[in-house]
């Protein structure tokens, strides 16, 4: 049994995309995994899970039928513990209709009483990034946190690969900025070059929620906990030693079978993280 409270996200259980009218309208631009969720929530409580993360467009597309994923998180026995949203912060004409839409996701998360908001963004142009653009994202995502808090969820920021924050001189640049919360993903840190257990000590005081992903780097991929090239036993004693008391959430983008995926990640957690 682990130490933690265990969660996985439900977005391997089939495609991930985002919404197509966010082409033309980015404020209904989400992140969706294109599945059915009750096998996905499911197949995580089946795994021995007690929460769930979804993406914000999985959320929303319950905006109208509220009881009937009530009912599922009922039926299954899990807690809809976060939601993840995604924000380019830095494009001053259109922050206001991100900042629309993470308000839309927090106050309907609230209705289930979600503790955790987490956003990853901060775009990455296709020049490079601009001297401000640090301090933009800095700044969109205090105005993400302010959202958040005002639901009653817990913000977090997640760098993720493709955005502002991938390296560990990136990411201390953004928190040098903003306050908010760190949400460390060992995949995507240990992907751009970083070592998760080294970000996770140094990054401490900031850290209330987890994502653990094992990362393979030939051919680049995401796998269970027990596969890969992460020393995730050693991420795991970082976790420890820094006496971090929170939730973990587990995940993988793509995994041929999702369930058996969770299983294993689950098992291993069970093993090391007693």
């Amino acid at each position: 049994m682990s130490r933690w409270k265990l969660a996985y996200h439900a977005n391997c259980w089939g495609p991930l995309g985002g919404h197509p009218v966010g082409v033309t309208s980015i404020g209904q631009l989400n992140y969706m995994t294109f599945a059915d969720m009750r096998t996905a929530l499911s197949d995580i409580a089946r795994a021995g899970y007690e929460g769930v993360e979804v993406f914000d467009g999985n959320l929303l597309g319950y905006a109208e039928e509220k009881s009937e994923l009530k009912a599922l998180l009922s039926d299954t026995g899990l807690e809809l513990l976060a939601v993840y949203v995604g924000a380019n912060l830095i494009f001053d004409d259109v922050l206001e209709e991100e900042l629309s839409k993470i308000e839309a996701v927090a106050a309907l998360a609230a209705e289930f009483s979600t503790p955790h908001l987490v956003v990853g963004g901060g775009a990455r142009r296709r020049a490079g990034p601009r001297p401000d653009d640090y301090k933009k994202t800095a700044a969109g995502l205090d105005k993400v946190a302010a959202i958040a808090e005002r639901h009653g969820l817990e913000p977090h920021y997640h760098p993720h690969l493709s955005t502002l924050a991938e390296t560990p001189d990136e990411i201390a640049q953004i928190f040098a900025e903003t306050d908010i919360a760190f949400c460390p993903d060992t995949a995507h840190l240990a992907g751009a070059g970083g070592d998760p257990a080294a970000l996770i000590r140094k990054y401490k005081d900031r850290i209330s929620y987890v994502h653990l992903k094992g990362l393979q780097r030939e051919p680049f991929g995401f796998t269970p906990l027990d596969e890969g090239d992460l020393d995730m036993t050693a991420i795991v004693d970082a976790l420890k030693e820094v006496g971090f008391s929170g939730w973990v959430s587990t995940e993988l983008d793509a995994w041929s079978d999702p369930f058996e995926g969770a299983t294993r990640s689950k098992a291993f957690l069970d093993k090391v993280a007693g």
